[in-house]
């Protein structure tokens, strides 16, 4: 599992090592005894890191994405976007320092197991609240609300409606709900590829092996705008559906989720919200939505 440790408040960080190799030192110095620990940590796995809350020097372990601009990307000088710092935020609220963090990726169709499993304590990774995966996992929040919309390349005319995509090829990614409501609710004669992340489908869309790609507004403006894709990709402008990000955590946890809940209304009420907004989405066309209201 990949993991890295936040050292700066609000997004950037560094790589931390895994776990044996940090222990290595320790197994030298205490031999046989630090061997049965080592053995006691690698059966206990990473769920240790997501079962901690609120202790001085202890470890939190929280899932996001790390292949989405703008929301949650891994780069050469840690993380960044706009999921890690509210993840960032919430975690010190909750009693935990940045260098107490450990990132977790939380691709969409692993987020419900890392929860339940306790692999992560929560998940803050552009995860819609809908009443499917409200059977499996509760959810904090919503912390933002976005539309599912269609990106493009930027010659693209011939779609200017989601009825466009009938017979054409579209891709998503697996465990989306976006792409479900295109082709059983939208655009049933839709070819749907859905692969492991989006920017497979962003690389299919630029080698023309594919036609449209579909997920929220918000992550599609997170590619459109990096430097090395300006003016080859457009939005669409399509709302589709309304997306609530929520903050996933264990069902049943319900102290968490209000402690959450409360950390994400102070975010809104100190301005840090409208802060992080403009951080991550001024330098595209994207305009997001209001906060949305916090559940006490």
């Amino acid at each position: 599992m990949s993991r890295v440790a936040v050292t700066e408040e609000y997004g950037e960080s560094s790589p931390a090592q895994e776990g044996p190799v940090v222990l290595s030192g320790v197994r030298k110095r205490f031999g046989a005894v630090a061997g049965v620990v080592v053995l006691a940590l690698t059966a206990s796995g990473c769920g240790g890191l997501g079962s901690d809350l609120g202790g001085e020097g202890e470890k939190i372990a929280i899932g996001i994405k790390f292949d989405q601009p703008g929301l949650g990307q891994r780069t050469a000088d840690g993380y960044t976007g706009f999921d890690v710092d509210v993840a960032t935020y919430v975690a010190k609220k909750l009693g935990y320092s940045a260098d107490d963090i450990v990132w977790t990726e939380a691709p969409s169709a692993q987020r419900e197991n890392l929860i339940k499993s306790g692999d992560v304590k929560f998940v803050v990774a552009t995860y819609s609240i809908n009443e499917k995966r409200l059977k499996e996992v509760d959810f904090a929040g919503p912390y933002f609300l976005t539309h599912q919309d269609l990106l493009v390349r930027g010659d693209e005319v011939s779609i200017t409606k989601v009825e466009d995509l009938n017979s054409r090829k579209l891709c998503s990614v697996t465990g989306s709900t976006s792409a479900q409501n295109v082709k059983e609710k939208l655009a049933p004669k839709a070819g749907l590829q859905q692969l492991g992340g989006y920017s497979e489908c962003l690389k299919g869309l630029e080698e023309k092996k594919v036609d449209a790609l579909t997920t929220d507004a918000a992550i599609l403006a997170g590619y459109a705008s990096q430097q090395q894709h300006w003016g080859k990709f457009k939005l669409v402008g399509l709302s589709l559906s309304d997306e609530n990000y929520g903050i996933g955590l264990k069902k049943g946890d319900t102290e968490l989720k209000g402690k959450i809940n409360k950390a994400l209304g102070e975010m809104v009420a100190d301005g840090t919200w409208r802060k992080l907004v403009r951080k991550h989405f001024s330098l595209s066309s994207y305009q997001s939505e209001p906060p949305p209201a916090i559940p006490s």
